[in-house]
């Protein structure tokens, strides 16, 4: 993940773990922290969260939002373990909903909820022995956080339905194998250095053109593919007004990276 500028901001709450924010150019990093929980997410981190996302999508500095598990010494990693019974319902459809790329560095276990935020995001980044499921099932529970909707979306509906029933995980090369994750570390100390180079190409790309290209593959899983493309050249037509498009054939014709400013 992309190193901070300036010291990471904590948020904390009585019902205990934080929320370490930093920020590196445009991108925003939350880290989950609750060492003793194994990063399970409490009712005060996700307030935090929550309205974190509201920041980043009013904030137009803000590029785009990565989301990672904080490391303790001696502890086995994780990414996120779940949540706690009494958090706020809202949580993952509000980061879901972020018109800005999103990006899971799963450098742990993301299990039950752990595993619902991260597929609730746009990409996914995993360390290799990094394992993914959804045991909810094994409780006499189920996923109550678009589990049962998004991860079919991911790997379909059979491998999903065998995933849900059996309980069963899969490590961060099998989740590559079943587009469960778009990337993968071979060794944990390799994961912030992919994590980086992700966070730097999605950044190097108009944020326009980004957030309108987002928009267009989410709200075409709703239309049919006649509907989806009509959506895809309204947005087209939109974009081209812009001055971020201008720069783009500048940039290209004058052979330089271009200079995006996101308007």
């Amino acid at each position: 993940m992309p190193k901070p500028q300036a010291k990471p901001r904590r948020t904390k709450g009585p019902s205990g773990g934080a929320i370490e924010v930093s920020r590196a150019g445009g991108c925003v990093t939350a880290i989950l922290t609750r060492p003793a929980m194994r990063n399970r997410v409490s009712a005060a981190m996700a307030r935090s969260l929550i309205e974190l996302a509201e920041q980043v999508e009013d904030d137009d500095s803000a590029l785009m939002l990565a989301i990672s598990g904080g490391v303790s010494p001696g502890a086995v990693a994780s990414f996120c373990a779940g949540f706690d019974d009494d958090v706020d319902p809202r949580l993952v459809e509000s980061l879901a909903i972020l018109s800005k790329p999103t990006l899971a560095i799963v450098n742990g276990d993301a299990l039950d909820e752990g595993l619902e935020l991260a597929i609730a995001l746009d990409i996914r980044v995993a360390a290799a022995r990094a394992r993914m499921g959804l045991t909810q099932l094994a409780r006499g529970a189920m996923p109550r956080f678009g589990g049962t909707q998004r991860l079919p979306r991911l790997v379909g509906g059979g491998r999903a339905l065998e995933m849900l029933l059996t309980g069963a995980t899969v490590d961060g090369d099998q989740a590559l194998r079943l587009g469960l994750v778009g990337y993968v570390a071979r060794e944990s100390r390799d994961l912030p250095a992919l994590a980086a180079s992700v966070t730097q190409t999605i950044l190097s790309r108009g944020p326009l053109a980004a957030r309108m290209a987002k928009e267009a593959v989410l709200k075409g899983y709703d239309m049919t593919l006649e509907q989806g493309i009509r959506l895809e050249e309204d947005l087209y037509a939109l974009l081209q007004t812009t001055a971020d498009r201008a720069e783009g054939v500048r940039a290209f014709l004058e052979k330089r990276k271009p200079l995006f400013k996101g308007a």
